[in-house]
């Protein structure tokens, strides 16, 4: 007999939770003096960045493709490519995400696995190497 798997979206608590995430994150980098220069960024108004950020991740944990729907393949590297992602603010990023994660998922095992792929998400969007790139 075949047992589904709960995707991440499942494990997470589906849209509400996802929601609940995004909406943390983006206070925390609104607030945190260490996320000034990544916040800066952005918008002023946050709205935008929340909308795509919750639509990418409902598809990215295996929900719903709400990005893909309205924007077509993410293409993370091309949609930054026009910002410079620094290592710090590839940094500050990632410490509002694992803030954010740290207060939502009680999983540890989970919570690790998710700041894992993150972290290799966010690494790979770093644009200001002066190495070639390969």
């Amino acid at each position: 007999m075949h047992t589904a798997v709960a995707t991440p979206y499942d494990q997470l608590g589906g849209e509400a939770a996802i929601r609940a995430l995004v909406q943390r994150f983006y206070a925390l980098m609104d607030s945190l003096p260490e996320a000034y220069a990544v916040r800066q960024l952005h918008p002023e108004s946050l709205d935008g960045s929340a909308t795509s950020l919750f639509e990418f991740l409902s598809g990215w944990f295996g929900g719903p493709a709400l990005y893909m729907a309205k924007k077509g393949h993410p293409r993370l590297r091309m949609r930054h490519a026009p910002y410079a992602v620094s290592q710090a603010m590839r940094d500050e990023w990632m410490l509002c995400m694992t803030q954010a994660l740290t207060e939502q998922v009680s999983d540890i095992a989970f919570r690790a696995l998710l700041i894992q792929t993150f972290d290799q998400m966010a690494t790979h969007l770093l644009n200001t190497s002066h190495s070639c790139a390969g």
